[in-house]
């Protein structure tokens, strides 16, 4: 698969299938420029201490080599078009993390965000994960809202994630 640039990403055609995969090395650019898309779309800055700050960003893949660790990307007509992933979370032996869970408009209003979280959390309940915990910001009304509607609940910050700025801070018993 072709890296893709800014100009390259283009909408899908309202039939071209949504395909639902692992990430590999030649998706990291592209679903680098995903995340920055859409964090700029919903200001959030890399100096602020969000997901696109990562260091990591832009070799996404070799984070999720843990072997209880994945991410997966969702494409149509070749383009990435949006991702998420679960992995440890460092200091809690059975909580996992719902992480970088991003969508470009195109992908939006389709139920993937809800089918690529529950496949996360199914892969991590299969892995031996007692809870699963993430962590966003206020702003982001829809993913709270959906959040909430798999059975996230508020709880106290765990883990030292490296994104200050999300203040909000939820879990769920898998």
């Amino acid at each position: 698969m072709a890296k893709d640039s800014p100009q390259d990403l283009r909408q899908p055609s309202s039939h071209a299938p949504l395909r639902v995969r692992l990430i590999t090395p030649n998706d990291n650019s592209a679903i680098a420029d995903v995340i920055r898309r859409v964090s700029s779309e919903h200001g959030l800055s890399a100096d602020a201490g969000f997901s696109v700050a990562d260091p990591t960003l832009d070799c996404l893949s070799e984070q999720y080599t843990h072997p209880h660790a994945a991410y997966w990307v969702i494409e149509a007509d070749g383009k990435i078009l949006g991702g998420g992933g679960v992995a440890p979370l460092p200091g809690h032996d059975s909580v996992c993390e719902l992480q970088k869970m991003y969508f470009l408009p195109a992908l939006r209003g389709k139920g993937m965000a809800k089918q690529l979280a529950i496949q996360a959390m199914e892969t991590a309940r299969a892995w031996g994960y007692q809870h699963c915990y993430l962590e966003t910001t206020a702003n982001l009304t829809a993913a709270i809202a959906l959040y909430q509607s798999l059975g996230f609940i508020p709880c106290r910050r765990m883990g030292n994630t490296g994104h200050d700025s999300c203040e909000v801070t939820m879990i769920k018993t898998l």
